[in-house]
């Protein structure tokens, strides 16, 4: 399958450098100390992030705070029912996917003897599933107050047509195409926080492939600071703060 028109057009319509239409919402349950909503094209994921509390487990390096995370995925997140949303192999390798990228950006540190709780929950899958619930647990880190050193943002990256680079891949580009790239970075600082490739790429594709993803990284976490920008804006303006510069 052709996942690049002669015009240069994805099969959604996208230019190849393009991400899919990003919606974020903070503040979404009030049960929680943080949470958010973020759809990602058709992925649509949902965050709720509990303490910095005293650690459960006494296990462990004290000095710095427990991140514990656990993803997972409704029932009706797909086309076909799962039989099990959570504790399936998948399930448990994004588990740790998280836990790596987020730790990267928590200052670890200022919460020594503590523990935080992040819970993922994919109500829709259209690709980009790990990508969309590392932003969506970033903005609900920082709904909690959360002190972090910077955003960490995730997207994906393929090829199409056999050397033209792809941002942020959809599940059909995903199954029809060839192999995907998934970064977490700190763009900010240009650190890498997490990188997998589904398959091998070529070394000669592999820099523009990595390039590609780490733009579309730059380009989330524009969307992520104006989300949060207009999202302390109303809070002020709600609690009567006055005037709150964007």
């Amino acid at each position: 399958m052709e996942l690049l028109s002669d015009q240069g057009l994805r099969l959604d319509g996208r230019r190849a450098n393009e991400l899919r239409q990003i919606k974020c919402k903070m503040g979404v349950f009030s049960q929680p100390d943080g949470s958010a909503y973020v759809e990602q094209g058709n992925t649509k994921v949902l965050a709720a992030v509990y303490g910095p509390h005293q650690a459960v487990s006494k296990k462990g390096n004290f000095e710095e705070v427990i991140v514990n995370c656990q993803y997972s995925m409704a029932t009706f997140s797909t086309g076909e029912r799962k039989k099990r949303p959570r504790g399936d192999r998948k399930s448990q390798e994004m588990t740790i996917h998280l836990k790596q990228a987020l730790g990267a950006s928590i200052k670890m540190e200022l919460y020594p003897r503590s523990q935080i709780d992040v819970y993922i929950e994919v109500l829709q899958a259209d690709g980009g599933n790990y990508c969309a619930s590392v932003n969506a647990a970033t903005l609900a880190l920082v709904d909690a107050g959360i002190c972090l050193k910077e955003y960490v943002c995730a997207c994906t990256a393929s090829l199409a047509n056999g050397n033209v680079p792809l941002m942020d891949v959809s599940h059909l580009e995903e199954t029809s195409g060839g192999p995907t790239l998934t970064v977490a970075s700190l763009p900010s600082s240009g650190k890498i926080a997490f990188m997998e490739m589904s398959q091998r790429f070529h070394l000669d594709h592999l820099p523009k492939v990595l390039e590609t993803a780490l733009k579309g990284c730059r380009e989330v976490q524009n969307v992520i600071d104006r989300t949060v920008r207009e999202h302390v804006t109303y809070l002020g303006q709600a609690g009567g703060w006055g005037h709150v510069s964007k």
